[in-house]
């Protein structure tokens, strides 16, 4: 069977978007070395434009765009990252966009949306209501839908994350992926993979979400009962069609990880590596504290912090929970 994304269509997406995305850079954390029991690195996409990795997917999609298509307009369903990134991506092509969003949407990322003229639309609460209702919309208003995780476009844009990775540590042993609808991971071990098979990938969702967990238990794409979680960028509650083979094949391991242990990662990421990092990104750490992941002590990790929008009410609450 042929898989729907080929190193090729990263290398390709990586030049497409280079204009309009920023080139992260590795950070290396000493301090966190003997807590984490590993080389730690942090890839930090929370210092992307936008806050997160979805504008490379995002503008990655809009660039393949038919100018018909282009013309008529975009919309999408997202719990808010991937909402910012095409409506970043629209702004920068001259597209209008459409976002819909959960009603309960941080107002980072609400303003974020706003910023970049996007028209919006609050509706529901789950992935699936804001699905059903972004469907809606497009067929009543002739809309392309742009799909937050499931399209090997945007799997081709999310990808590139992996290629910045090797540039910057072409000897990576271990790089480590927080884990919703699949896009990010399934890109990123597909770049990486490819070019160095020897590096391990593991992603992590929450134990409440665990998606990609029963769809390997399962052997095909899954659904699970959306829960609460602090790591509310990474609730999308169905594996994705082409996201699924890609994780199968290239992904070594994934894991679960508590909330608890997501927000004593989270006050690990803020106060200790100085960066602000979303929860959602902190699940990778969390993994390891709750001693999901165990390396060799000196072992080279990267650990993908994924975006970085998170209300201040929710600093505050995070960091005073702990």
């Amino acid at each position: 069977m042929e898989l729907p994304v080929r190193l090729e269509q990263i290398l390709n997406a990586a030049q497409n978007i280079k204009p309009y995305i920023k080139h992260t850079p590795l950070i290396r954390s000493e301090n966190l070395d003997d807590i984490l029991s590993c080389n730690t690195y942090f890839k930090p996409e929370c210092m992307q434009f936008t806050g997160s990795f979805k504008v490379r997917g995002a503008v990655n999609k809009l660039l393949s765009l038919s100018d018909e298509e282009k013309t008529g307009g975009v919309i999408t369903a997202s719990s808010g990252n991937h909402a910012q990134g095409v409506a970043y991506a629209g702004k920068a092509l001259g597209v209008k966009s459409t976002v819909v969003l959960p009603l309960d949407v941080a107002e980072i990322k609400l303003s974020g949306c706003i910023a970049s003229g996007a028209e919006i639309i609050k509706f529901g609460y789950t992935s699936a209501e804001r699905r059903a209702k972004a469907e809606e919309l497009k067929n009543e208003l002739g809309l392309v839908s742009i799909h937050s995780y499931d399209d090997p476009v945007i799997i081709a844009g999310q990808g590139t994350v992996g290629l910045e990775i090797l540039d910057d540590l072409c000897d990576a042993d271990c790089i480590v992926v927080p884990v919703g609808g699949g896009g990010l991971l399934s890109g990123v071990a597909v770049a990486v993979k490819e070019i160095r098979p020897n590096t391990r990938i593991i992603g992590v969702e929450p134990s409440v979400v665990p998606r990609y967990t029963k769809s390997l238990e399962e052997g095909r794409p899954a659904v699970v009962e959306t829960q609460n979680t602090c790591a509310d960028a990474l609730k999308a509650a169905k594996a994705g069609i082409n996201n699924y083979p890609l994780i199968k094949k290239y992904v070594d391991e994934i894991v679960t990880a508590d909330d608890d242990f997501i927000i004593q990662a989270f006050e690990l990421i803020t106060l200790s590596a100085k960066l602000l990092a979303e929860p959602s990104s902190c699940i990778g750490i969390a993994a390891v504290l709750g001693k999901k992941i165990k390396f060799d002590r000196n072992e080279k990790v990267v650990f993908l912090l994924s975006g970085g929008n998170i209300d201040k009410n929710k600093i505050v609450k995070y960091l005073k929970e702990k």
